[in-house]
C-alpha cells in the first residue's frame, strides 16, 4: 500500500433519536486529511443515504476506499454496501470486530413493525457474507463489494498499522465520539 493512498472511514456514536456520523480522510501512513460529518436516524432507515451524503460532500476525488464500521448502525439501521458502491463508485469494506451469528435474530427481537422487519432483512440478506480476516494477530470480519477479496484484504492490512481496526475507523470513531459529546453538551447549538 503506498504511504499516500487515502481512505475514507465512516463510523457513529448514537444519542436518543439520532446518530452522529463522522467521516475521516486518513492516508495508509497515518495522516488525518479531512473530516466531515453527517447524521442518521437511531432505528430508522437512512443510513446509507447518510453515508452517500458524506462522500458527496467530502467531494475527494483522492479518497480510493471507503471503510464502514459494521453493517447496521444506529439500532439496525442497516447498510446497503450494493447503494453505496453504486452510488459512490468508491470500493466499499464493511468491518466488524466482533464474532457473530447474525444479525437476524436481534432484529426480528428489536423492531415490533412486521413491513420495517421484512425490509431489513431483505437488505440484510442481500449483502456480501462476512468473511474473517487476520490483521496483525487480531481478527476483524469483512464483507466488501466493488473490490475483490485480495484486494480488499490487502487494503484492510495496509490501513491497520497496529492493533485490528483500521486506522481511518479508528479516527472517525473517535471524531463521532467528539462530535456527538459537543452536541449533547449543547455547545453544538442541537
Amino acid at each position: 500500500m503506498k504511504a499516500g493512498a487515502r481512505a475514507l472511514g465512516v463510523a457513529e456514536s448514537y444519542r436518543d433519536q439520532t446518530s452522529t456520523l463522522a467521516g475521516t480522510v486518513v492516508r495508509a501512513d497515518r495522516v488525518t486529511d479531512g473530516f466531515v460529518f453527517g447524521s442518521c436516524t437511531v432505528g430508522g432507515s437512512d443510513a446509507t443515504a447518510a453515508v452517500c451524503d458524506l462522500v458527496a460532500r467530502l467531494d475527494r476525488e483522492d479518497v480510493q476506499y471507503l471503510f464502514v464500521a459494521g453493517i447496521a448502525p444506529a439500532w439496525f439501521n442497516v447498510l446497503d454496501l450494493h447503494r453505496i458502491h453504486e452510488t459512490t463508485d468508491l470500493p466499499v469494506l464493511s468491518v466488524a470486530f466482533e464474532e457473530s451469528l447474525g444479525l437476524e435474530p436481534a432484529i426480528r427481537e428489536a423492531l415490533d413493525d412486521a413491513d420495517v422487519v421484512r425490509d431489513r432483512l431483505a437488505t440484510y440478506h442481500d449483502q456480501p457474507d462476512r468473511r474473517r480476516l487476520s490483521v496483525n494477530d487480531e481478527t476483524v470480519f469483512v464483507r466488501n463489494v466493488g473490490i475483490g477479496d485480495d484486494a480488499a484484504n490487502d487494503a484492510v492490512r495496509g490501513f491497520t498499522p497496529e492493533g485490528g481496526r483500521p486506522e481511518p475507523l479508528r479516527v472517525a470513531r473517535l471524531a463521532a465520539r467528539a462530535a456527538d459529546e459537543f452536541v449533547r453538551d449543547g455547545l453544538g447549538g442541537d
